[in-house]
């Protein structure tokens, strides 16, 4: 029998290794919760449907990586379209919760002051929908931007404006941060196709109804018909009801809405859909695949369960990208071996700010740095940070027709505009609408707005004309008999029409005589120009020679035509092929003098030859045609060896 010492030893020991072994699996199993803030409007409709998509791709993700060691924890807060609330969201998450990224917010001008707070905690923030290109990732190197810039939409814009040959565009945007953010990029690109900006409409958040209504009356009043629009989707929808109400949703008008309102359409309400017909948009592309389908389809389903007061609900971009975000974020996380939060506080506390007291995160830069370099094929297409901003390889042209959208065409940097989007295509770079499918444009119509029209209260240039007795072909001037408004016709007019007409855009005139109250003439040709120096005219349209003197006060277009001396003579027909044109050098008397010598030259030898010459006898009609021949037959040959008397030689 043992020894009952060493049994209970035995068993003690064992029982001890035992418990070693289950806490050394446990602390292996264990898994590092790693505290995210999530900063976005409740309320709105790109807030729900992004926290629903954040949530299913930390389940997503965690189930295809079971074995990570780290899992992200999502702290949200409600910034209630606010940019105060936003910033207060932040300090509280970083303060409190210590998060070590925060997710959003979610408006450009929201971002603004969190992206200030997260660069000087040295605290990723990642926001996928903060799009104003004035949010730099360079001047605040703690800002990750997982959406699109939107500044990367402006050459697809302006290659729809160049095939459309549009000369004039007027841009509409929202006075905010988001959306001033692009006009000096579409400025830039519109200036390098050679199309100008006459206007730019900024409208405020917080304009009424009038407000906005007075600003479209003052486009109307404008030459250009090309719009571009670049706004939250809840000011757009005001603005195109309004438009639609005033009549510029018509023939003649031309709209394009950025990716940012185009993104929204689905979400829009109908009635706002049907006042936007014949808009064109652009938007991401994003590559369709089964995963991007059956998440579709999951999260529809988990949505509706969610909220169902929502009728109209479809995932976009904005979704996608939040999605990516998430998987993203975790990626890096679990390459860091991030354990803890851990933040280096300041030495002195006395008199500190709450922000100041935060202090600054040591994970945050090796945090961020691995963010920077994660890349994977995600729901939106790849993944990739470029400058710490997702990089986007082609977008797609939109032409809202019926209840939605319809695809007619797409753009990349590349290859330009294309009917297909084919990556290995060889073609170069086009900008022309022919490689559009058909568009319906507002006012229900297919035909191309020539992108101007002539306002009827804007100033016409006054072109004076001179007045005068001769020369009528080249200007003429005369008197409708019941308006007695001038009727100005000739050939200088109709040049000076031809050329107005020629321009790519409209410029109004009027003819105004330079004539007295009796209809004679005001003056010479130098005092009809010197009005052109005094601001009286415009320009000058009519037979003015260029001269010196007036040189001094006017310039002068190229000569279209020369003065001079010349000589005018009446047309006659072509005689060349008259069988007769061998009788023009001479007149017929003396043609008919001719012949009568021939015919008497004829009888002289026949009188001397028939009575010894047996050749000149015979009829009376071989005697006469004898003479005939022998007076003619004697332009071709001699008769010398014909005849018998030498006197006819002579």
């Amino acid at each position: 029998m043992k020894n009952p010492t060493n049994l209970l030893s035995s068993l003690l020991f064992f029982f001890l290794s035992l418990s070693l072994f289950q806490r050394s699996v446990y602390a292996q199993n264990a898994k590092s919760m790693i505290d995210v803030g999530v900063i976005l409007d409740f309320d709105s409709w790109v807030g729900k449907m992004s926290r629903s998509c954040m949530s299913m791709a930390l389940s997503d993700f965690y189930a295809v990586n079971p074995n990570y060691r780290t899992r992200l924890v999502l702290h949200t807060r409600d910034s209630k379209r606010d940019a105060v609330d936003a910033t207060s969201a932040a300090i509280d998450l970083l303060k409190n919760v210590q998060v070590q990224a925060i997710l959003g917010p979610m408006r450009s001008w929201q971002a603004e002051f969190v992206v200030e707070i997260g660069n000087k905690t040295q605290v990723p923030i990642i926001s996928f929908s903060a799009t104003s290109p004035f949010l730099s990732t360079i001047q605040t190197p703690y800002f990750v931007r997982t959406g699109l810039n939107d500044s990367s939409q402006v050459k697809a814009i302006a290659a729809m404006v160049q095939a459309f040959e549009w000369r004039e565009v007027v841009p509409i945007y929202e006075n905010t941060e988001y959306g001033s953010g692009i006009v000096p990029y579409l400025t830039d690109a519109f200036h390098e196709i050679n199309t100008d900006i006459p206007y730019r409409s900024a409208i405020s958040t917080l304009a009424t109804d009038d407000q906005i209504l007075e600003e479209l009356y003052k486009l109307m009043t404008m030459q250009t018909r090309v719009f571009v629009v670049h706004m939250t989707g809840t000011l757009a929808s005001r603005l195109f009801l309004k438009a639609k109400e005033v009549g510029m949703m018509s023939k003649g008008y031309a709209w394009i809405i950025t990716d940012g309102l185009a993104n929204m359409l689905p979400s829009m309400d109908s009635s706002v859909i049907h006042s936007m017909q014949g808009v064109l948009g652009v938007k991401p592309y994003i590559p369709r695949s089964n995963e991007l389908i059956n998440f579709t389809t999951r999260w529809r389903r988990k949505f509706r369960q969610e909220n169902p007061e929502i009728d109209r609900i479809e995932l976009n971009v904005f979704g996608l990208w939040a999605y990516d975000s998430i998987w993203a974020l975790a990626m890096a996380t679990e390459s860091t071996g991030v354990v803890r939060a851990q933040f280096e506080k300041p030495l002195s506390r006395d008199n500190l700010t709450d922000l100041a007291a935060i202090g600054i995160s040591k994970t945050g830069p090796k945090l961020l740095e691995a963010i920077l370099r994660t890349s994977f094929k995600g729901l939106s297409g790849e993944f990739q940070l470029v400058d710490g901003e997702l990089q986007s390889s082609a977008f797609k042209i939109i032409n809202v027709i019926g209840k939605g959208e319809r695809e007619i065409g797409f753009w990349t940097p590349a290859h330009g505009i294309s009917e297909k989007l084919n990556p290995n295509d060889k073609k170069m770079y086009s900008a022309s609408r022919f490689d559009l499918r058909p568009i319906i444009w507002p006012g229900d119509l297919t035909e191309v707005p020539k992108g101007w029209e002539i306002p009827t209260s804007e100033r016409k240039l006054r072109i004076g004309v001179p007045v005068k007795d001769g020369f009528r072909e080249f200007v003429k001037v005369d008197r409708d008999p019941h308006t007695y408004a001038p009727i100005v016709t000739g050939f200088c007019i109709d040049v000076f029409k031809a050329v107005m007409e020629s321009l790519p855009y409209a410029v109004p005139y009027e003819f105004i005589p330079f004539d007295k109250p009796d209809g004679q003439s005001a003056g010479n040709y130098n005092d009809l120009v010197y009005q052109v120096f005094l601001h009286k005219f415009d320009a000058v349209v009519g037979d003015t020679t260029i001269l010196a003197n007036r040189s001094l006060h006017v310039d002068f277009t190229l000569p279209f035509t020369e003065s001079g001396v010349s000589m005018i003579v009446p047309i006659k027909d072509d005689e060349r092929k008259n069988a007769w044109i061998f009788l023009k050098p001479l007149t017929m008397e003396l043609w008919v003098t001719t012949g009568a010598f021939f015919i008497f030259t004829g009888f002289v030898v026949w009188l001397i030859e028939h009575r010894i010459n047996i050749d000149f006898r015979g009829s009376p009609s071989k005697q006469a045609g004898m003479v005939f021949w022998f007076s003619f037959s004697t332009l071709v040959f001699a008769h010398s060896n014909f005849l018998s008397t030498y006197l006819n030689s002579y």
